[in-house]
């Protein structure tokens, strides 16, 4: 086999840039929590369950620092809390210290002697203890004294959890299956995952093309962030839905818990955990509801659920003749290979397509780009196509058509013509280029293209300026 040329190399990794599309950034719940007000956060910390998820997500320094000032009454100096840790490990700290600071759970205060020393805030140290010596009064008690008689195993909450949750997946991919509710469709559209189209009807973006390329656990936790953001324009109080979100995320999977004492906020936020599948209610005056495997796994990416599905994920074998064959009885799998793929043939347990410029072209309209088309291929690469992987023919011809859409670009312009002068002509071109309003000239014929923006300068200027005489 020959070796391939430099500058076919060259040429094969240049149409592999990123094209700048919008990357999804999935915020961790420390990134989260910081971008709320101190008002919001001090709210938070006013629930134990709240207090003992933040310091879960503590850096582990600061976990055992908070542990050891967490029964001293007094500030600790910062010279004694730097001599708990050796020199070489004083980044380790620095990081520490920045995201306590940032959550407002360690506070810099005065000590004597003009000193400065750190101190836990009074609230969050208060109900950390009550978590940690498992104290308190929950405020979605457990049901323990009354058992359920219609309860509900596990397996059954699996499977109601993740039907409900493929409800939203097949909405998004436009498949036929049974709608869902407009507190989900509100939430795919405030986060980006889809855009009304011409016709009015929801259609997947570039956003949510990298979406559904995550594993359950973060989807969910993205969803539910995304979800937050409009809690408070539904008439719900943001810290209060925070503090029971993250009070059934601590639940037990397979208990019930009771709702009888639940405000009716809480009870409407319950209703929208319930449409998404993080929570199971048999129907809404049943007085009792069952966390599911969403809510209780939400935000682990290498939780559980994933491990479980991480084989039944690797479905579809790619071959050099650009045949695509879905190897599921899934329709939401075959949905998503369906977004960039002409569908042949349907059978009970395979699915086969092939891929065209046709098919590719309407998912890059859509926004999809050649790399999260190939990214997905290759990660839901058939285990036995794992030792020769994806066609390099297939790749190459990918990134080709959408590099057919990129050779040509559009932008509104001014055109100046009839220009009497080379002078005037070189004039008018330095101050369109010096103000960057230079799109485009022929120094032969004069003509100039200005943009849009810059045609009112261009044209003042000209204005201010002597012509030169033609003869």
């Amino acid at each position: 086999m020959s070796k391939e040329p430099s500058t076919s190399k060259e040429k094969r990794k240049n149409l592999r840039k990123d094209d700048g599309s919008k990357i999804l950034k999935v915020l961790t719940l420390y990134e989260y929590l910081i971008k709320l007000p101190e008002a919001v956060q001090d709210r938070l910390y006013s629930h134990p369950p709240t207090c003992l998820t933040v310091f879960r997500v503590l850096p582990d320094i600061a976990q055992q620092f908070t542990l050891r000032i967490l029964f001293i009454e007094q500030p600790v100096p910062q010279s004694v809390l730097s001599s708990w840790v050796p020199a070489n490990y004083s980044s380790e700290l620095d990081e520490s210290i920045e995201v306590a600071t940032n959550l407002h759970i360690w506070k810099l205060t005065g000590v004597s002697g003009g000193l400065k020393g750190w101190i836990l805030n009074s609230t969050f140290k208060k109900k950390l203890k009550v978590a940690l010596m498992g104290g308190g009064r929950s405020t979605v008690p457990n049901s323990d004294m009354t058992a359920d008689p219609k309860a509900r195993d596990i397996d059954f909450l699996d499977s109601y959890a993740y039907e409900r949750w493929e409800c939203i997946l097949h909405y998004m991919v436009g498949s036929k299956h049974e709608g869902i509710s407009s507190d989900a469709v509100r939430v795919l559209l405030n986060a980006g995952l889809m855009v009304r189209d011409t016709d009015d009807s929801p259609v997947i973006t570039s956003t949510g093309f990298q979406f559904l390329l995550l594993d359950m656990a973060t989807q969910v936790w993205y969803f539910m962030l995304r979800y937050m953001e409009t809690v408070e324009s539904r008439g719900l109080d943001l810290a209060q839905c925070l503090t029971f979100l993250f009070q059934i995320h601590l639940g037990t999977l397979g208990w019930d818990y009771i709702t009888d004492e639940m405000s009716e906020n809480l009870q409407a936020f319950l209703q929208h955990l319930r449409e998404f599948g993080l929570v199971y209610q048999r129907k809404r005056k049943a007085g009792r509801f069952y966390p599911t495997r969403l809510v209780i796994e939400m935000g682990q990416g290498n939780s559980r659920t994933s491990e479980r599905m991480k084989n039944k994920e690797r479905y579809i074998i790619v071959e050099t003749n650009f045949r695509i064959y879905a190897m599921t009885d899934s329709d939401l799998k075959v949905a998503l290979v369906a977004l960039f793929t002409h569908m042949l043939y349907r059978f009970p347990n395979m699915a086969a397509g092939i891929l065209t410029r046709d098919s590719v072209r309407t998912a890059l309209r859509s926004g999809i780009t050649a790399a999260q088309i190939v990214r997905f291929l290759t990660v839901h690469t058939h285990p036995q196509m794992q030792d020769c992987g994806m066609p390099q023919t297939v790749i190459d011809q990918i990134y080709l058509w959408e590099n057919e859409r990129n050779r040509l670009t559009y932008t509104d312009g001014v055109l100046y013509s009839n220009i009497n002068t080379p002078n005037d002509y070189e004039t008018i071109k330095n101050y369109a280029a010096e103000i960057g309003a230079l799109v485009w000239c022929d120094e032969r014929r004069r003509n100039i293209v200005v943009s849009t923006d810059g045609h009112d300068d261009v044209r003042k200027f000209w204005k201010k300026q002597p012509k030169s005489d033609p003869f």
